[in-house]
């Protein structure tokens, strides 16, 4: 076997094992990176590199390296979340840059950082004044985090005492030009609101739809393959149509929603009502 096939066979063998090797260690080793993940994640590279092209070399040495480098860390955070002090000791802490609008020097001095260099940081976080700042923070990965002083903090609908409506997380009930009909069942909608909802902004099937989103308010948003395709205005009997099958949705929605069997029967008889009714209706609405 000659050199080439080697290094190609070791070469595929390092990116299996580092992969499986980076799902195992977790998200944190990109998301919340300190000195030792750096540490940890340049010598796994190294030993990836040498397995690569260093066939004078055992192969299972190479693998037993990278696994002791990989599960170390591993072992390290199970501690950490058990002590404090260990978890100090690893990361370090916090440090206070800004406090009350002074700049403690000897925290920059501390973490040998340039008054440039912390500019820099602040600029990130579209800061430009240190006269606008309460408090910054160098965190323990190196970013720094700021709070505004309370005259300069954006005015919420808290602050002047409105009352705004809950919304919760959209979801993605069309992709690629399919429905997710388990989504789009789970929040209460049915595929036939939903194809009156993308008829009015173009569509006319789901395999039109590159991508359709829902919002919380039954909002749709609606993302065509064909981005040249303008919105048509849709006709007045098709929308008042499409506004019955909205609302004979919801009131199914309200149907699963509530615990109150009235309210429940009630909810399910409108539903009915409305849909026999939107049957009746589909001869005329052609017209």
């Amino acid at each position: 076997m000659n050199d080439l096939v080697h290094v190609i066979i070791r070469t595929f063998i390092a990116f299996i094992l580092m992969m499986i090797l980076a799902r195992l260690m977790g998200k944190r080793q990109i998301t919340q990176i300190t000195y030792f993940d750096y540490i940890v994640g340049i010598t796994i590279g190294s030993i990836a590199a040498e397995l690569t092209f260093s066939p004078h070399i055992r192969m299972s040495n190479f693998i037993v390296g990278m696994v002791i480098w990989a599960f170390v860390p591993i072992i390290l955070s199970k501690i950490e979340l058990k002590s404090v002090k260990f978890r100090t000791l690893m990361e370090g802490s916090t440090t206070t840059l800004i406090k009350d609008g002074q700049i403690l020097e000897k925290n920059l001095k501390k973490e040998h950082l340039t008054i440039d260099e912390m500019m820099l940081l602040l600029r990130k976080k579209d800061i430009f004044k240190i006269s606008d700042i309460q408090t910054a923070i160098l965190e323990k990965n190196g970013e720094i985090t700021v709070m505004k002083k309370s005259e300069l903090q954006p005015i919420t609908a808290k602050d002047v005492g409105l009352v705004v409506e809950k919304e919760s997380a959209p979801c993605i009930v069309i992709m690629d030009g399919n429905v997710l009909n388990k989504t789009l069942t789970d929040y209460g909608y049915t595929k036939e609101w939903l194809l009156g909802e993308i008829k009015k902004q173009g569509a006319n099937d789901f395999a039109d739809v590159f991508l359709a989103q829902i919002d919380s308010l039954g909002n749709v948003y609606v993302d065509l393959f064909n981005d040249k395709l303008k919105i048509p205005q849709m006709k007045e009997k098709l929308l008042v149509a499409a506004n019955i099958k909205q609302l004979q949705s919801n009131l199914v929605n309200f149907s699963l929603q509530t615990e109150n069997k009235e309210a429940k029967q009630m909810y399910k008889t409108y539903a009915d009502q409305m849909d026999k009714l939107i049957g009746e209706m589909a001869v005329y609405l052609k017209e």
